[in-house]
Order: structure tokens, then C-alpha cells, then sequence
């Protein structure tokens, strides 16, 4: 589902949308228009995906009670329950599951790896922590657990999303193509679900948007 798809859609109901989520599918329609307008640049694509993602869930709870990843986790377990055409249950297991079994894999989305590399943790406990990944990965593919797998995927797009916006990695990096190809694409599909789910749900308790619209 693309921008303009979703953007009639918001049309037609925005009248009867609370104005907490009136402004998060704004917001995050504006930054997914921008996103399909950088089909040439990984980078700015994967940043303006997570910008639109971040407008959606983010909510002022979060900077005082949870991480960043913990207050995803909770917003993906609602949005799975809402999915009555089962949208991101057939992103993972249908059109997917190569790709996402191939990312998990991936040690350079996986942050103690850079743990590692900057001599926080040990070898021992970076290959605990990576079997310890895999297996509940893999669970929750066997178990086809939609909020899991989601959130596990997130979270290992997080460490790629830190390294852009910290600039800890260089634009048009040949060093993480691959990651950057197979989240661009993961998200380009994810994010419309998102905002699609929760226009079709507009009398769920969504919260006001992280920073609200002041005039003044």
C-alpha cells in the first residue's frame, strides 16, 4: 500500500479521527510521501521509513517509563490484536520469511556485536547473547508469532537506525547495503500496515502525539 492509496483514505475519514491519531497518521503519511520520493537513496529512505514509523507509535510515556524498543514492542502487541486481515502476520510469513531469517542472522544489526567491537562485553558473552537471540527468533518463527517476530525485527533495525542518524556509518556506505536493502524493503510495507491499522481503528486508545501541534 503506497502514500497516495492511504492518503485518500485519510481523506475520507479524518473528520472522525481523535486528534491525537488525526496528528500521528498526518505525520506519518508526510514523512512516508517522502520516503517513497527517495527511491534512489537507501539511506534517506530507511530514515524517512523510521521517521513515519516513530510519528505512528511514539508517545511521551515512552521517554519516562520505557526504552525506546520496550515501548515498540507494547504498540506492535496492539496493533497485532487490531489486524483483522492478518496485513503483517502475511508481510512476515508470506512475502518474508527469506529475507527476515537472512537479517536476523546478520551480526551487523545485531548490537552487541558493536559491544563486542568496543570491548564492553566479552566473546563469551556476545556469542550467549547472539545464540540466546536466535533461539527466541526462531521460536517465534516456528510459533509464527506476529508481535514477536516484529518486535525482534525492529529491534535489530534499531542498531541500523543508530548507526545512520549517530553517524556511525558513512552515506552510500558500501559496508551495509544488504542490511539497508533488506530493511528498506521490510518497512516500505510495514509502516503503510501500520498506519492503514490504525486509521481503520480510530476509537483505540492511540494516545496524543509525542510533541502536539502548538500555534503558539
Amino acid at each position: 500500500m503506497l502514500h497516495k492509496e492511504l492518503k485518500e483514505k485519510q481523506r475520507k475519514l479524518r473528520d472522525n479521527f481523535p486528534e491525537g491519531l488525526a496528528l500521528r497518521v498526518h505525520r506519518a503519511l508526510s514523512w512516508l510521501d517522502k520516503s517513497e520520493q527517495c527511491n534512489q537513496d537507501l539511506d534517506c529512505q530507511f530514515i524517512f521509513l523510521w521517521v513515519s514509523f516513530n510519528a505512528a507509535y511514539a508517545q511521551d510515556t515512552e521517554c519516562l517509563s520505557f526504552n525506546e524498543t520496550q515501548s515498540f514492542s507494547h504498540f506492535l502487541e496492539k496493533l497485532d490484536k487490531l489486524d483483522s486481515h492478518s496485513r503483517i502476520f502475511n508481510l512476515l510469513w508470506n512475502e518474508f520469511p527469506n529475507s527476515i531469517r537472512v537479517l536476523l542472522s546478520n551480526k551487523f544489526v545485531f548490537q552487541p556485536f558493536w559491544q563486542l567491537h568496543n570491548k564492553q562485553i566479552t566473546e563469551q558473552e556476545y556469542a550467549q547473547r547472539f545464540s540466546d537471540a536466535k533461539r527466541a527468533a526462531n521460536f517465534a518463527l516456528a510459533n509464527k508469532e506476529t508481535a514477536k517476530l516484529t518486535s525482534i525485527m525492529l529491534q535489530r533495525l534499531y542498531t541500523l537506525r543508530n548507526q545512520l542518524v549517530h553517524g556511525g556509518a558513512t552515506w552510500n556506505s558500501s559496508a551495509n547495503r544488504e542490511q539497508l536493502k533488506d530493511a528498506v524493503q521490510f518497512l516500505s510495507q510495514l509502516v503503510p500496515f501500520i498506519i492503514d491499522i490504525m486509521m481503520d481503528n480510530p476509537n483505540e486508545l492511540w494516545g496524543d502525539a509525542h510533541y502536539p501541534l502548538v500555534n503558539k
